[in-house]
């Protein structure tokens, strides 16, 4: 599995650096069961997570195939699942707190490294 870093390009702040990056069938279905948040993960194609099985609350940033950010969920707890969002081609799941502290919303353009 490659690691990207995701930017934020319209307020200019990193989200993630070295985030996973799931686009297999077996890597997106694992998702970040098992593993540390701390660096975060892209699923592609993503359009709804679910925290089943994890301790630790998620923010999820979800985009569109134009990078646009579509919908952000902060501090999804733990046995729950997030919305569906329509239109959206990723997910970029992050430690709880990061969508706040970079002021990442909807309308915002994302960049994949």
């Amino acid at each position: 599995m490659k690691r990207v870093t995701v930017h934020n390009r319209t307020r200019d702040v990193v989200l993630a650096d070295a985030a996973l990056h799931a686009t297999g069938f077996f890597e997106r279905m694992q998702g970040l069961l098992g593993r540390e948040v701390g660096p975060g993960m892209v699923i592609e194609p993503c359009n709804s997570v679910h925290t089943l099985f994890m301790s630790d609350e998620l923010d999820l940033v979800f985009a569109s195939g134009e990078h646009e950010v579509l919908r952000c969920v902060e501090a999804l707890v733990p046995w729950r699942f997030s919305p569906i969002v329509s239109g959206a081609r990723y997910v970029v799941e992050l430690p709880a707190g990061v969508i706040a502290s970079t002021g990442t919303a909807a309308g915002h353009r994302l960049e994949l490294a």
